[in-house]
């Protein structure tokens, strides 16, 4: 067992009219099964947070990251297979067809684009006491709302 957290790096994808993407994990995957979450995920040997996060984006979703909005936070966190993460969220844009994310095959079932006050929805099939993926959600849009957008 690692004693460091594994590093991560997810991001809030801003649309042009202020919604968030989100998309739903598959039922088979180890964790967070056919739970919500943003486009993100491990560092991989070697890279540091903004390499990952722009190949995160492009393997999850097939769009390119344009540009960085903000820092959204830092979050640790015990996954479901017991081991600790770090991961550091940041809201941003990108550069495709918003309406057709290439989804990443076997990993996410649909996706969807919400509003903040939308965000409820983000706790489907998550343990009543974790709702991390919309706190995450409701700490980006207070973000979006502090830099005018």
């Amino acid at each position: 067992m690692p004693t460091d957290p594994l590093r991560c790096a997810g991001a809030l994808i801003v649309g042009h009219d202020g919604r968030i993407f989100f998309q739903r994990r598959s039922p088979h995957r180890r964790l967070f099964p056919n739970c919500w979450d943003i486009v993100g995920g491990h560092l991989e040997p070697g890279e540091d947070v903004d390499e990952a996060l722009r190949r995160e984006i492009t393997e999850e979703t097939g769009w390119l990251l344009s540009h960085v909005l903000g820092p959204v936070g830092e979050y640790h966190y015990v996954g479901d297979d017991g081991l600790a993460r770090i991961e550091h969220d940041f809201l941003v844009r990108v550069d495709g067809d918003l309406a057709h994310p290439t989804l990443e095959a076997g990993k996410h079932t649909e996706y969807r684009w919400l509003a903040e006050h939308e965000v409820t929805v983000l706790d489907e099939n998550r343990d009543v006491n974790d709702g991390l993926i919309r706190r995450i959600a409701e700490e980006g849009f207070a973000v979006l709302r502090s830099i005018g957008l």
